[in-house]
């Protein structure tokens, strides 16, 4: 234990180390290098820096935990997701990127969908920093509780004896400050950096842990065999058991269209030549990680057999293989899921608040660039604060459902206007506001009438019918409405143009 502490402590300093770097060297910037680095971020800084801030603590601990519970069916999921991350690089950057900077420089998601729309309305925005606020304190809180179960699980209860919920609790507030911590001092360009270690850090510690426990199967080592496992669980190995695990799964891959912790990294890359490098790069990497997170919950299975806490599955397994330094390290990359999901998290909140509702609605852009710096700072603080509150009420739900229900917000909210928007050019700024409020809205009923009737057509996952409901509602009001003016049109016309690089 002693060993594995002392690895998360360097790592943990590594990581408020790039904070304070940024910190110092930003000093006196604006907004736009608070928010979005300047727009010059290179294609495997923002490659790994999407996909990191993409796979939380989830894909170490939800998704294998899904798997070694519920069965193989679950990875429906992880080929939803790859299938999603893949298309949304390959169709919605490319022209997200050269859109937001032909939409006045937008430099923030609700910005850029007022901007596209040269609307003097704040309505959209202010709708879209209300849907950030709580959705992102929500799935914030999921990655503070797993960096306390990690800490918990490895640590024990080092603070006081023999009661765990406090302990746990303790690390939460540990971990917020860290995260805090940098993020608060660097802004995007620290949130970057320290998501590109990150993702390096989970990228091994999937691929390592999962072959080195399948090795050790083979030489006869685990605690089940493939056929007691499926004789406990007959539909274990079933990849499609029924339509709605099916159709729950692939529908996660909608989330990706409207992500703005994930896309708002499209918008930051230098030019569109590293776009295309920066999609490569982390569409191999994404694939890569949610296989081997798919493996560990199966493999894992077989090599612990049965464990009291399913969500300690890749925590218990790297453990039980390598001696304390090594684990340690492979541990620290559960801690760098949550951190990279948090900062993201925290700082597309912050930046939705300062941007888009306070500078322009709170202050009428009267604000000084000194001001923002320190506004934006002070939302993160208080977003940390409040999702640390969620995490650490011992009636909050499992990592996997505070993810689940957050990305289902986003993805039923931003997916079909973000979509729209890029390839539409008759949409419309009142059929944005309508497509996301009704999103939104389809997407909380879903998540309600489901967790009542969990067995009917509302076990789906409401992503799918919010989704859907949002498209049609954008679609129909836009036709309703009138049309676009020329400079909204000319607007279109120069983004999908070659002559924004």
């Amino acid at each position: 234990m002693n060993t594995e502490l002392v690895v998360f402590i360097v790592y943990l300093c590594f990581m408020i180390g790039i904070g304070v770097y940024f910190f110092v060297k930003g000093r006196g910037s604006g907004e736009k290098e608070y928010f979005l680095g300047g727009r010059k971020m290179g294609p495997w800084v923002s490659a790994l820096s999407a996909g990191a801030s993409d796979m939380s603590a989830w894909v170490l601990m939800g998704l294998p935990a899904s798997i070694y519970a519920a069965g193989i069916g679950q990875a429906c999921i992880a080929i939803g997701l790859a299938v999603g991350y893949a298309l949304s690089w390959i169709f919605e950057a490319p022209r997200l990127r050269r859109f937001s900077i032909a939409a006045d420089d937008s430099i923030t998601l609700p910005q850029y969908l007022t901007n596209r729309f040269k609307s003097s309305s704040k309505a959209l925005q202010i709708l879209c920093a209300i849907i950030f606020l709580i959705a992102y304190t929500i799935y914030a809180a999921s990655s503070v509780k797993a960096c306390g179960t990690l800490f918990q699980t490895v640590c024990g209860n080092i603070f006081i004896a023999g009661n765990d919920l406090l302990n746990q609790q303790i690390f939460m507030y540990i971990a917020a400050a860290i995260i805090i911590g940098y993020t608060f001092m660097g802004g995007f360009s620290a949130v970057c950096w320290t998501d590109f270690f990150q993702g390096l850090l989970m990228l091994g510690a999937l691929l390592i842990a999962p072959i080195f426990a399948l090795g050790l199967i083979s030489g006869g080592q685990g605690q089940m065999t493939v056929e007691a496992l499926s004789q406990a669980n007959p539909d274990y190995w079933n990849l499609f058991p029924d339509w709605k695990t099916v159709a729950s799964g692939l529908g996660w891959g909608l989330g990706y269209f409207g992500m703005p912790h994930i896309i708002i990294r499209f918008m930051s890359v230098r030019s569109d030549k590293d776009l295309r490098k920066s999609a490569k790069i982390g569409i191999s990497w994404n694939v890569l990680i949610i296989i081997f997170s798919v493996a560990a919950g199966c493999i894992g299975h077989l090599f612990l057999g049965e464990v009291t806490d399913s969500s300690t599955v890749f925590i218990q397994m790297v453990r039980t293989i390598f001696p304390a330094v090594i684990s340690g390290i492979l541990l620290s990359a559960i801690l760098a899921a949550a951190m990279s999901t948090a900062d993201s998290q925290l700082l597309c909140a912050s930046s939705a608040f300062a941007s888009d509702v306070y500078k322009p609605v709170i202050r009428k852009n009267k604000s000084t660039d000194k001001e923002m710096f320190w506004v934006g700072r002070y939302v993160v603080l208080i977003i940390a604060v409040i999702a640390v509150l969620i995490a650490s009420n011992p009636n909050s739900q499992s990592i996997m459902d505070l993810v689940s229900n957050a990305w289902g917000i986003f993805g039923a909210a931003f997916g079909p206007a973000i979509l729209l928007s890029l390839f539409w050019k008759r949409f419309t700024f009142w059929g944005a506001v309508a497509g996301i409020a009704s999103g939104a809205a389809v997407d909380i009923a879903w998540l309600i009438l489901g967790q009542q009737n969990p067995g009917s057509i509302f076990g789906l996952y409401e992503i799918i019918p919010g989704f859907v409901v949002g498209l049609l509602f954008a679609i129909v009001v836009s036709l309703i409405d009138k049309a676009p003016k020329k400079e909204v049109e000319d607007l279109f016309d120069l983004a999908v143009s070659d002559q924004i690089d």
